[in-house]
This record gives structure tokens, sequence and C-alpha cells, in this order.
């Protein structure tokens, strides 16, 4: 029972995070808002989760993985009744800020819970696995039952769909999961957490709000300014820190920083060219939306068909091969995708989309597997984490970026599918100088002082196991 509750928790995330992009057509059209609200309709959620994961994590171990998984799992469940009943943006936006907050608790703590339950490594493997499978499902249902919902329902019945799911997790949890924590957990980075929330906070408003305010207006260049003091004072205070939420010290590996650094282009091209395909469909070639959220499948059937061997190929031909080649297959795809018009058939488009998948599920899962063997043995999990949180907050700056291009371009005469087209040869640009600079850089740098390689990444069937998840998890 314990699996079944942490796995569907688990599904509700990912199965919010895909359902919300085939309703944005139907928001944008009932709330009566422009580009620039469904950016944040998206990245309010994105961005309390990429800021709060690790702290989820923290908090998980020290007051209970139990209470903390049933905790974000009311948090969330709540707010998604508070998205389903908003009447306008703004309180739609408080609703998805709040569902990253129980994102962020409910998902550390899941795979907490299941790590704790199951000590053989090989049972915790198979359960990992059957935790990932489940991510992988939520994942590719989610444009379809978007789709299928909205059609018929209109957009709010997406977030009312968490309910039942939310109450069955809440009475099976309080019956079923047994209470388990870490004593030697770190003190909770309270200063760190905030001033990282501030910090990609006021940089994502600017970004958003560029293209309509002016990008030399007081208040977008004041926040960009803010960023840069915020970011600034996060290091300061992280430096000092005996336990901060991000060690800085661990990036003076370049296995490390590369391998993160790129997870962060990862997130930008992945979720900022996601967060257009429904418009595509909608808007450019006059699709229904529930057939939009059918045209989409491509990249999530082909991104959880893939991943699972990802971790194999990595461990069998190196980290940089595979990562390379999935980069650059991504920002070929998407460099595809920039060429496609109106008139252009779906025959030639579906291919496009898999390319784009097969390529980043060829690369999530090798990168965090790199961060994870540039560390010792005992923070890999942290450095999981953390990899997971730089992919996050690649996806909040790939949806504020790609957006102010698309916003950019229109505001200059263009039409909106010429800026969707440069918005996705913009990602496919990027994508295939990150892959460059992997083939370049991504190799295997110094170990830390006592390191050694973890078992996870010298047992293959482990290694999938492991990075599954962190190519799946909040994806």
């Amino acid at each position: 029972m314990l699996l079944t509750v942490t796995c569907l928790g688990q599904f509700m995330v990912l199965l919010d995070n895909t359902i919300v992009g085939a309703a944005l057509p139907d928001m944008q059209h009932r709330l009566h808002t422009q580009l620039t609200g469904l950016q944040w309709i998206v990245d309010a959620y994105v961005l309390l989760v990429a800021m709060l994961l690790l702290s989820g994590g923290v908090f998980a171990d020290r007051f209970g993985r139990k209470r903390v998984y049933l905790t974000g799992v009311a948090v969330f469940t709540a707010a998604s009744v508070l998205c389903t009943l908003a009447p306008s943006l703004g309180w739609l936006v408080v609703g998805r800020v709040l569902q990253g907050i129980g994102a962020a608790a409910l998902s550390p703590a899941s795979l907490a819970l299941l790590a704790a339950a199951h000590p053989a490594p090989q049972e915790r493997i198979k359960a990992i696995g059957l935790w990932a499978g489940f991510s992988g499902i939520g994942l590719a249902a989610g444009p379809v039952v978007g789709g299928v919902l909205t059609e018929a329902f209109g957009w709010p019945a997406i977030f009312l769909a968490n309910l039942p799911i939310g109450v069955v997790l809440l009475v099976a949890g309080l019956r079923h999961l047994g209470e388990s924590r870490n004593p030697s957990a770190p003190a909770i980075d309270i200063p760190g957490t905030l001033l990282s929330v501030l910090a990609v906070g006021a940089m994502t408003y600017g970004l958003i709000e560029g293209g309509a305010r002016g990008w030399a207006s007081p208040v977008i260049l004041g926040s960009f300014a803010a960023a840069a003091v915020l970011l600034a004072a996060f290091v300061a205070v992280e430096a000092r820190r005996s336990a901060p939420m991000l060690p800085l010290r661990l990036f003076r590996q370049r296995l490390f920083t590369v391998s993160n650094t790129t997870m962060v282009v990862v997130g930008f091209a992945l979720m900022g060219s996601s967060f257009f395909f429904s418009q595509f469909f909608v808007y450019v070639q006059g699709s229904s939306i529930l057939r939009a959220g059918l045209q989409t499948l491509p990249v999530s059937l082909a991104m959880v068909i893939v991943s699972p061997y990802a971790g194999r190929l990595a461990a069998r031909h190196g980290f940089r091969i595979v990562v390379t080649t999935g980069l650059a297959l991504a920002g070929l795809g998407l460099l595809a995708l920039g060429m496609v018009h109106a008139d252009t058939g779906y025959e030639n488009v579906w291919w496009r989309l898999a390319v784009v998948g097969v390529g980043f599920a060829l690369t999530m899962s090798p990168l965090t597997g790199a961060a994870i063997q540039a560390v010792n043995p005992q923070e890999g999990g942290l450095a999981s984490g953390i990899s997971s949180t730089t992919r996050q907050i690649g996806a909040v700056l790939g949806v504020a970026v790609l957006g102010a291009v698309v916003r950019t371009r229109q505001s200059g005469g263009a039409s909106f599918e010429t800026g969707l087209d440069s918005a996705f040869l913009a990602a496919g640009t990027v994508t295939l100088v990150a892959a460059v600079f992997t083939g370049l850089w991504l190799t295997r740098s110094k170990p830390a002082e006592g390191s050694a390689t973890p078992q996870c990444l010298t047992d293959p069937d482990a290694v999938t196991a492991s990075n599954e998840v962190s190519a799946s998890s909040l994806n």
C-alpha cells in the first residue's frame, strides 16, 4: 500500500504539470488574458517547485516524511480546488503558487518514504523503478486528459481532477503510511531559501513583464537590479553557512558544474518550447483543444519510452557521448519545429516532436548521474536534488525568455506564427550550443577528497532506476 500511495502522489504532480499545457488556449480565451498571463500561470508553479524542492527534502527528513508528504498532498489538493474556483487570473496564479509549495513538499517526501521502507538495495531499485514508471504515465497522460477535460468542461476541470486523487491519498496515507525521519538531518536554511525565491522571482518578473511594460522601464530595470543584488546576497549567505541548502564547494568539481549548467539549458529549452506546443496547434493550425493535446503526445511518449535506456547507455558509453548526442538531437528537432507553418501537415510535424523528446530523454538522467558521480557517495541525494532544481530554474527562465521572444516579434509587427518560429529556433540554437559545451567539457574532473564511485553508477540496472527518478521527477 505504501508503494501505491507514494506512486499515486507523484503521478498527481506529473499529471498536473503536463495537463496545464493542453488547457492554456482555453484559459487565454475564458480569462481574457494575454501571453503574459499564461506565462504566470505556468511559472508561478514551476518557480516555487524549483526554489523549495531542496528544502522540501530537508523538511521531510527533520519533521517526518509521512507528515510532510500528507501536508504536501493537503496543500496541493486544496490549491487545486482554489484553481478550479478561481474567478480571475490573479486568483489562479495564487492557486498555482500554493500548488507549487505542495508539490515541493509532496514529491521529495514520497521518494524518501519509499527509500526508507525498502532498505535492501535490490528492493529499493525495483520500488524506485515503479515510482518512476508512474511518473512517466502521468507525464504522458497529461496532454490527453487535459484535452478531454478542457474540451468537455473547460479548463477548471483539469484542476478539479486532483480532488478525488488527493482525498484518496490523504485517507490511505493516514491509515497505511509509517512515520520515519532522519534525526541527523541538517538544519533548514531559511535565509538561503528566501533569498533564492526572491532572486529568481525578481528575474522572472522582469523577463515576463518586460515585453508589456518596456525593457527600459524603471520597474523592469529595478527588478533585474534587485535580482542581481539578491543573488549576490544568496551566494554570500551560502558561503558562510555551515549547512547551506546549496553547498557552493560542490561547484569546484568541473563535472558537477558542467552537468548542472547543462541541466539549466535542458529545462530552458524543453519547458520553454513545450509551453507553446498546444498554442501552435490551436492558434496556428486551427486544431481543437482535444486534438492539440493528442498532437503533442510524441514528445512525452518518446521521453517515457527512451528514458529507461538512457542510464544504461551512459553506463556503457559514458556521459559525454550520450548527453552530447541527446542535446544535438533535441536542438535539431527544435530547429526543425521552427520551420513548420500553418499549412504543414501533421505527418511532417510529429516526427520533429518525437526527435525533441528522444533527445531530451537521453540527456536528463545521464546529467543527473554525472552530477552524482562528481560528489562524495553520501552526497548523492543532495546532488540529485540540485540537478532537479537547476532543471526547474531553467524551466522558469525558458517560459519567461521564449515568451519574451514571441512578444518582441509581435510588437515589431510579426504574426504569432512567426514569433513561435523564432522561439523554437532560439531554443534549438541554445540547445546545440550546449551540445558543443558538453562535448568539450563534460568529462570526469578530479574526485573530491575521499570520494568513490557510487554503486549506482557502476551497476547498469541501478543507474537506470536511480536516474529515471531524476528524469521524470517534476519534469
